[in-house]
């Protein structure tokens, strides 16, 4: 786990090439085809020295949930404990991981009906104004959900409608069978300017790699609405702004950067409230080999 730009992937690359790992991806942008290049996929080199299960498995049209999250990463960790090897999931949406750890709530499934009715409100009135609905009938949620978070306002206001109360604020136990023994491992630099120098660094990159053609393709699709999970990703939902006029390009770039600063700081916020991590230094020059030091006092004692 760990923040965006923080050096998972190179990190699980080199673990690949030392230990018998298969690797499973867990973000929640990753697993939309055409979106590479922002989503900072692995590269496809990278991919076949090292295949990621979980990544291009939806179109961006599509919604992925954490329920379908649970249900893949487990038919993967189960693959791949029958082929004698050890899953490595790496990622950083910090939800699906928990997810799986822990299980989710019993909830009902999306309404079409109920959240189309929804987005034409928010299209008319604004999302604001529905989240003020929502503080209304569920002041738990509301509190926890940003005013302008149109997914999860439309997913606790259709939950409301579905089952005539707000969604339950606690989860599950986990329901795995086997039982899995999870070794948590955070990466991440020791202090937070080095961390904001590589997202803007990666930003910049990611642009001269073909970032806004990339985007320009998905802005074309006359299916993609700005509301969906998928256009709501960090860095895309900035440049579609960009294309629609109501950015600047050096905006553009500046509202990307900080965004994806707001994005690592609430990993970081989840990260710190797991006291089972250990902490890995992403500039430490002998981290791979600190890493497996590790893992090997963890599984041999």
């Amino acid at each position: 786990m760990g923040p965006t730009a923080a050096g998972k992937t190179a990190l699980a690359l080199a673990l690949h090439a030392c230990l018998p790992l298969d690797i499973i991806s867990v973000d929640s942008s990753q697993v939309y085809r055409g979106m590479d290049i922002g989503t900072a996929k692995p590269s496809a080199a990278e991919q076949a020295r090292a295949p990621h299960r979980l990544i291009d498995i939806r179109d961006p049209s599509m919604p992925y949930s954490a329920a379908e999250f649970c249900h893949d990463a487990l038919q993967e960790i189960l693959a791949i404990h029958a082929a004698g090897r050890i899953p490595l999931l790496v990622g950083g949406t910090m939800f699906y991981f928990r997810a799986l750890e822990r299980g989710l709530s019993h909830l009902p499934s999306a309404d079409p009906v109920i959240r189309h009715r929804l987005t034409r409100e928010a299209q008319q009135t604004g999302w604001p104004a529905l989240h003020r609905r929502l503080a209304e009938r569920d002041p738990v949620s509301a509190a926890r959900i940003q005013p302008n978070d149109a997914q999860r306002i439309q997913r606790a206001l259709e939950i409301i409608e579905i089952t005539g109360h707000p969604a339950p604020s606690r989860v599950t136990a986990p329901m795995q069978n086997p039982p899995l023994r999870f070794i948590k491992l955070a990466i991440s630099p020791t202090e937070r300017r080095l961390l904001h120098a590589q997202i803007a660094t990666r930003f910049h990159n990611m642009l001269a790699q073909g970032l806004l053609t990339e985007v320009e393709v998905l802005h074309r699709r006359s299916d993609l609405t700005p509301e969906l999970p998928s256009m709501r990703t960090v860095g895309y939902r900035q440049i579609l702004a960009y294309f629609s006029g109501a950015l600047s390009y050096p905006d553009m770039i500046e509202k990307g950067i900080i965004a994806t600063r707001q994005l690592a700081k609430r990993q970081l916020t989840w990260l710190r409230a797991d006291r089972e991590l250990h902490w890995l230094d992403a500039h430490n020059p002998a981290l791979v080999q600190s890493t497996l030091e590790y893992l090997t006092i963890r599984v041999h004692g």
